[in-house]
């Protein structure tokens, strides 16, 4: 289920899409960039919670939420946090531009009850103007997924709102206490998880039915991955599919695109922009590279660690 619903026309405001999630393959979770008008804004109640991620210059703005009155200067990077079923209104006295994500109740559920949290300590609470740097570090990271031209793969994305929903409960101490318990994956798990991963790779993977395979919980399976493999899943992943391209790539046999599809990648375009961030070439001038022996391009290990990493 993708979480990402239409928001009903404010009451006299507007707003304006730039860009959505909708087309990028995200489940249980979405975000948009919008420009909202000066105005009085309502929103109804939904079954999915709601952040709101406040971009560029400051601007006044009186709203109203679980029967509370809130009068502030919104400023760049401030939080303000909907949980499912509550309703509002806001009045900005100038038009701005809101990072909004949607989680989905079942989303958040899963990293509430793998957390092992009691019920008092596992909701989201309604916040606002709320300056976590952690939070902003990946709403951030989250917006540049949505701005880029050739996003990661979707795993990522769910890597960075799971980290965020974890921020929201407010139960990071949990994934430390989590780490404390075991520094790595079992040998058998670590194999059993690769073996799934290699067999996989042109299918979209999850967190979900990875933490599965390991027999653990997303929170837990995340750190212990990371531990033993060097690498967050998700870069770990992107690897892996570069390095198979690359192979299948200098094998000759299939085109471009059959290869970008065999691996995984969206499309052509979108296997070029990671070949070209982690081997520094282009798939036409790998091919080219392999007449000369010497000098087959491998994996630039240093660019693979700058793939962004949320914790």
């Amino acid at each position: 289920m993708n979480a990402v619903t239409p928001i009903p026309q404010p009451h006299s405001g507007s707003r304006i899409t730039l860009l959505s999630s909708r087309t990028l393959g995200w489940q249980g979770f979405g975000a948009e960039l919008v420009n909202v008008s000066a105005g009085l804004h309502r929103i109804p109640a939904f079954k999915y919670h709601r952040v709101g991620v406040h971009v560029g210059a400051p601007v006044k703005a009186r709203c109203m939420c679980n029967e509370r009155r809130y009068s502030r200067i919104q400023a760049h990077g401030d939080v303000d946090v909907i949980p499912a079923g509550l309703d509002g209104q806001w009045t900005d006295e100038a038009a701005c531009t809101i990072f909004s994500v949607w989680i989905g109740e079942d989303f958040a559920q899963r990293t509430v009850e793998q957390l092992e949290l009691k019920t008092s300590e596992a909701r989201l609470r309604p916040q606002f103007q709320m300056r976590d740097p952690r939070f902003q570090y990946l709403a951030w990271a989250l917006r540049a997924e949505l701005e880029a031209d050739d996003a990661s793969d979707p795993l990522y994305a769910e890597s960075l709102c799971t980290a965020m929903v974890v921020r929201l409960i407010g139960s990071a101490p949990t994934l430390d206490k989590l780490e404390n318990k075991r520094r790595t994956l079992a040998p058998k798990t670590a194999a059993r998880v690769i073996e799934f991963i290699e067999a996989h790779l042109d299918q979209r993977l999850t967190l979900d039915e990875l933490a599965v395979h390991a027999e653990l919980s997303v929170p837990h399976f995340k750190v212990l991955f990371r531990e033993t493999l060097g690498t967050p899943v998700h870069q770990y992943v992107v690897q892996r599919r570069v390095e198979r391209a690359r192979a299948l790539l200098l094998q000759g046999t299939l085109s471009a695109s059959q290869i970008a599809l065999e691996t995984g990648f969206a499309h052509q375009s979108h296997m070029a922009h990671w070949m070209g961030r982690l081997l520094g070439v282009t798939p036409r001038e790998l091919v080219k590279s392999s007449a000369n022996s010497d000098s087959i391009v491998e994996l630039d290990a240093f660019n693979a660690r700058r793939i962004a990493t949320p914790r």
